[in-house]
């Protein structure tokens, strides 16, 4: 019997502990995130959280939970477009750019209507 309450007591502190490491790497990439507060006060919340950590923590949350959850947000919507950024200059142009630029070839008479169908057949595909 002992044995099934070593091992729920360890489930459970493991789940406390893996919580709180979650919560410390939150509250470390934040004050990095953090361009409004200097040097050295991400110097001593850094320092708090080494020696006094759960202490620390709770009033690092209470303090700066607001402003956290922004931070969250803005550096999500900035990889988003970022991302979004990237896949559009990767692609290239769109399927109606390059119709108009195989209209554009067709009109000057560069290619002829069988070669703008098939430019057209492949930006279509």
């Amino acid at each position: 019997m002992s044995n099934f309450w070593d091992f729920i007591w360890l489930i459970l502190s493991t789940f406390v502990f893996v919580a709180y490491l979650l919560v410390l790497f939150q509250i470390v990439a934040d004050l990095f995130r953090n361009t409004e507060m200097g040097g050295a006060s991400k110097a001593l919340w850094i320092i708090g959280l080494i020696f006094v950590p759960m202490l620390t923590a709770v009033v690092y949350i209470i303090a700066n939970g607001g402003d956290m959850a922004r931070r969250q947000r803005e550096a999500i919507e900035r990889a988003k477009s970022d991302t979004d950024a990237y896949i559009r200059h990767v692609s290239g142009k769109s399927p109606a750019e390059q119709i108009a630029d195989a209209k554009s070839l067709l009109d000057a008479g560069t290619i002829n209507a069988d070669e703008f169908a098939r430019l057209k057949a492949k930006a279509l595909a």
